[in-house]
């Protein structure tokens, strides 16, 4: 049997029922007015749908936080309107047969490209973008928990809308990868540390908290990488002893499914082994895991 015969065999886990193993991995376009989805966003979801792909992701959207976005065309996943969008997008993709999830995101420190500028200062963990290189404020321990509280809203939000399942994005340098990277958390509080299992606290109290609001048969996907915006060779773990440090505490805290981002998903991870991030990713949780780059 060829190999990729299994991406069209179904998947099934907790209430997740889908047609075929292919996922639509979430894609910025900054293509939703004043934060809200509209009308051509929901035809653009049904397209995928209509295509055949087994889960569809949506671009990263927002949770209500201030300066949780970097580009002004970023949906809000928060906010009545917002919502109501949202709600249309999710109803055209199940009349079309599809499945799908909200990326649920928080951009951090990170700059757009457009140079748009939030009207307050972002925040992250230590108020840098990248070793050395200021930007931002430093979070207080109050932001800290209205974060988590703003994802697990906005997951609760996403289950009472329809949708079938969430992502948290945890990857690309964004608010909760600067937890997890030492060059942009450099806190001496329960929220850092010298190892990444310390570091991934914060992650886990979000996951948790999200785990808390949608209950336990809702599927959590967590999306990690090594790699960053801020500097494409960047490694949190050198060795699988350290991913499993990292892994584990979030794989404990209710994800049931990691989505590792690679930038080239075709090369081995570590030395030694034909296994790419992903591949070690579900050997070391057991659970399953997205491969993509």
């Amino acid at each position: 049997m060829p190999l990729t015969d299994i991406l069209f065999e179904p998947f099934r886990l907790k209430s997740l029922d889908l047609p075929n193993r292919i996922v639509m991995a979430p894609m910025t376009r900054t293509f939703a007015p004043e934060g809200i989805p509209g009308a051509a966003n929901a035809a653009y979801y049904r397209r995928r749908a209509e295509g055949g792909v087994g889960l569809i992701l949506s671009e990263g959207t927002v949770v209500n936080r201030p300066s949780s976005r970097n580009e002004p065309g970023i949906p809000f996943f928060h906010g009545e309107q917002a919502l109501a969008g949202w709600k249309t997008v999710i109803d055209e993709v199940h009349q079309a047969g599809g499945f799908m999830g909200p990326q649920l995101w928080h951009t951090g420190s990170t700059a757009g490209i457009s140079g748009w500028q939030p009207q307050t200062s972002v925040e992250s963990p230590s108020g840098l973008l990248a070793p050395d290189q200021p930007r931002g404020v430093e979070m207080s321990d109050e932001a800290i928990a209205d974060t988590i509280a703003a994802f697990a809203q906005a997951a609760a939000d996403a289950k009472r809308l329809g949708f079938d399942t969430i992502e948290i994005h945890g990857a690309h340098g964004y608010l909760i990868d600067e937890f997890f990277w030492s060059g942009t958390n450099k806190r001496d509080d329960r929220w850092g540390g010298s190892s990444i299992g310390e570091r991934s606290r914060f992650a886990a109290e979000v996951v948790r908290a999200t785990r808390a609001a949608v209950g336990v048969d809702f599927p959590i996907i967590l999306r990690v990488s090594q790699w960053k915006q801020q500097d494409y060779t960047a490694r949190l773990v050198s060795t699988p002893e350290l991913l499993e440090q990292f892994l584990l505490p979030l794989s404990e805290a209710g994800v049931d499914i990691f989505h590792a981002s690679q930038r080239r998903f075709w090369e081995p991870e570590f030395e030694g082994s034909d296994l790419n991030l992903a591949g070690w990713t579900k050997k070391i949780t057991g659970k399953p895991s997205i491969s993509v780059g």
